[in-house]
């Protein structure tokens, strides 16, 4: 029985993407079943697991619309064990088309239960946005889990998805826990860093991730080979971070 786990931040270019690629493939590699489902219209994960959005005759958007079996489109990856259910820029249309339908917040949960028995884990890499398809995600899931930038300007923001999470919680989700809070993008030679890191730990105590996500250009570079961290060079830092991550989850969930 698959858990469910989004990956969420309205705000963008905190590693989101590439965080839910990453984390796919490192639990793929410790040899559980994965299944990314790319709720992004952006279709950054997609393209990152080496599949091209527009040669895509369904997505996941059809599938959200009930217009297509998610298990006739879920493709197989290059990385052993990790499988995509992919998207392309469509979905974007899917809040509006939603916009008036009963139940409309649970769409994707409709999708997504009836594969649970196939995967260990379901990883849905959400849109930087709090809109409906989000929502969906968050009321599909059992956690989430929240990149934070190492910068500056890293809890601004986070309040407000904290309130959405908890409104999940109260009206849709009542199982929605949040996973762990993620700091992505770590240089420790830079002080404001090390103050960023040290600030979110103080707050969100045993709630934020053991494991850092450094910068790292060997993480940079992966999408644009179709390939996951791991694949790509698995001796890089990047690597090695999302290893660590995936394996404190496993510990985390007693697995």
């Amino acid at each position: 029985m698959a858990k469910i786990i989004s990956i969420a931040n309205q705000k963008g270019g905190v590693g989101k993407t590439t965080t839910a690629v990453n984390l796919s493939a490192s639990l793929a590699v410790l040899e559980k079943k994965v299944l990314l489902v790319d709720c992004d219209p952006q279709a950054n994960a997609t393209s990152g697991l080496g599949v091209n959005p527009d040669e895509l005759e369904k997505s996941v958007y059809e599938c959200i619309l009930g217009q297509a079996n998610a298990s006739d489109i879920i493709v197989e990856t290059e990385t052993p064990n990790l499988y995509l259910l992919p998207t392309r820029i469509d979905l974007v249309g899917a809040e509006v088309e939603l916009i008036n339908e009963k139940g409309r917040e649970q769409f994707l949960s409709r999708v997504l239960e009836p594969l649970r028995e196939s995967y260990d884990f379901i990883i849905v890499d959400c849109s930087p946005s709090l809109g409906l398809i989000t929502i969906n995600a968050l009321t599909a899931s059992d956690s989430v889990i929240v990149p934070i930038q190492s910068e500056y300007f890293a809890l601004e923001g986070l309040g407000k998805l904290l309130n959405t999470i908890r409104i999940v919680q109260t009206r849709l989700n009542p199982k929605l826990a949040i996973e762990g809070m993620l700091i992505t993008m770590y240089d420790n030679r830079l002080r404001l860093a090390r103050q960023v890191v040290e600030d979110v730990r103080d707050h969100f105590k045993q709630m934020v991730f053991d494991t850092l996500i450094f910068r790292n250009t060997k993480l940079a570079e992966a999408p644009s080979y179709g390939q996951p961290i791991i694949m790509h060079d698995a001796a890089s830092t990047g690597a090695i971070n999302y290893l660590n991550l995936a394996q404190e989850i496993l510990k985390r969930n007693n697995m």
